[in-house]
């Protein structure tokens, strides 16, 4: 590219959130794999913690913003605890450290256990585990105690954007570090989105939309998330609304590797093009659950309509329409919530790449959408925060003409009536995909070894 690693004034680094890494404190070596944050095994823990209280799944709402879910690092960390003796050993004998992705990245790029490795993870991260109060921005005693955590040894709370430690060594040796998000509120970041009422979606393995609500935390009544956007050094914090869609992109791969109809994207996107609806068909995505706004983790994957005259074609035009469906389900809520409906939604990620998709997403949702030409949004999200940190940027003022070349435009091409009638069969669809992981159920989910 013409540059040189003299070049760097410094590093911004994103990563996927919630998913939960454990190390051992006296050695700096992992105790167990990553567990990731769409993992499903957790929803007997979800249930035992939601019983402990009146409150149920709310009962740290008002602390983190979060229900009890599969999704959070926390609930992750008390199966590990209830099912994994080595972590729950070390719990014991105070060497257990855990971070998210960021944490463990940081600590061992700036030099890990045997180099002083820095053990920090930043505000939007620290937002997705559950244990942070979202007011204080500090560690909640409250939520630590209800887990039972007190021996867990935590990373150190930071800004999303000031200057951590440097790279210990290889090529980039020297370089600061200094800018971190989760993936999301830095694809938030990256799409400029801040002033309140803006508002993104990144297509990715999930899909994730959120809502820029300034110094305002508003708690949701419509089934959203209350997270931390980014906080810029000393500056104030931003608050904003998640909707999470568990499944988008790999339900792609699902087609692709698990059932193999299709070579590719591409290939997904020719068939779903060669037909000018799903002929009644809706593929309620939901293989490990439904995220927001319906927050049910005993729903399953689901193919409602099938006819003898549905094809494969329709089938990967439903999978496409899925996305859509849910992304409108949250855009929904959002606008219940602020109070102010969405005129357009900026959207980056892998599968807004496709227009056929984005077209979709344009005539469900009844709104614009408008997509970037350089669509890496979480990466740019994060070189901007690094930037502030060093200085290369002062205001977001100065960041107005950047990624704005040649951005693509997708209004809605269909009537308001097609348009309820397609989004109230797919209410229809979800409600069908309920109750297939109930945990006392007999309904077999996985692969198991049965004895007759």
């Amino acid at each position: 590219m013409g540059y040189d690693a003299s070049d760097i004034e410094c590093i911004g680094l994103t990563n996927q959130r919630e998913t939960l890494i454990t190390w051992d404190s006296l050695t700096g070596s992992p105790l167990y794999p990553a567990i990731v944050w769409s993992d499903a095994r957790t929803i007997e823990t979800v249930g035992q913690l939601s019983r402990k209280t009146k409150k149920g799944v709310n009962v740290l709402k008002d602390v983190c913003g979060l229900p009890l879910t599969t999704y959070f690092s926390a609930i992750k960390l008390r199966w590990l605890l209830d099912n994994i003796p080595v972590v729950s050993q070390a719990q014991a004998e105070n060497r257990l450290c855990m971070g998210t992705v960021d944490t463990w990245l940081i600590y061992n790029l700036t030099g890990g256990l045997d180099h002083g490795g820095v053990i920090v993870t930043d505000v939007t991260n620290a937002s997705r585990t559950m244990l942070m109060d979202i007011k204080s921005l500090n560690w909640s005693s409250e939520a630590i105690e209800f887990f039972k955590f007190e021996q867990v040894l935590l990373p150190r709370i930071v800004s999303s954007s000031e200057i951590y430690g440097d790279i210990y060594e290889g090529s980039l040796k020297g370089v600061p570090i200094a800018g971190c998000l989760g993936d999301q509120q830095a694809a938030l970041v990256g799409q400029k989105c801040f002033q309140v009422g803006d508002a993104k979606n990144t297509y990715g393995t999930g899909c994730f939309m959120l809502f820029n609500t300034g110094n305002k935390m508003i708690q949701s009544d419509h089934g959203l998330l209350t997270t931390v956007a980014y906080k810029f050094g000393d500056r104030e914090v931003a608050y904003a609304l998640e909707g999470s869609v568990a499944v988008a992109g790999s339900s792609i791969n699902w087609l692709r590797d698990n059932l193999g109809v299709i070579a590719d994207t591409a290939e997904l996107n020719a068939l779903a093009s060669s037909v000018k609806n799903t002929a009644g068909v809706y593929f309620v995505t939901a293989f490990a659950g439904l995220f927001a706004p319906y927050w049910r983790s005993d729903a399953r994957g689901t193919i409602c309509g099938i006819t003898h005259y549905t094809k494969l074609e329709h089938i990967c035009r439903a999978l496409l329409e899925a996305v859509c469906y849910q992304s409108r389900a949250i855009l929904e809520a959002m606008n219940k919530d602020a109070q102010s409906p969405l005129r357009s939604l900026k959207v980056d990620g892998g599968m807004s790449n496709s227009d056929l998709c984005m077209q979709i997403q344009a005539d469900i949702l009844g709104i614009q959408v408008e997509r970037p030409l350089m669509r890496e949004s979480t990466a740019l999200g994060s070189a901007i925060a690094a930037g502030f940190a060093v200085g290369i940027w002062k205001s977001f003022d100065e960041l107005s003409k950047v990624n704005q070349e040649d951005k693509s435009h997708f209004v809605p091409s269909i009537s308001t009536e097609r348009r309820n009638k397609m989004c109230t069969g797919w209410e229809q669809a979800v409600k069908r995909s309920f109750g297939w992981a109930n945990v006392g159920s007999a309904i077999i989910t996985h692969d198991e070894n049965l004895t007759l």
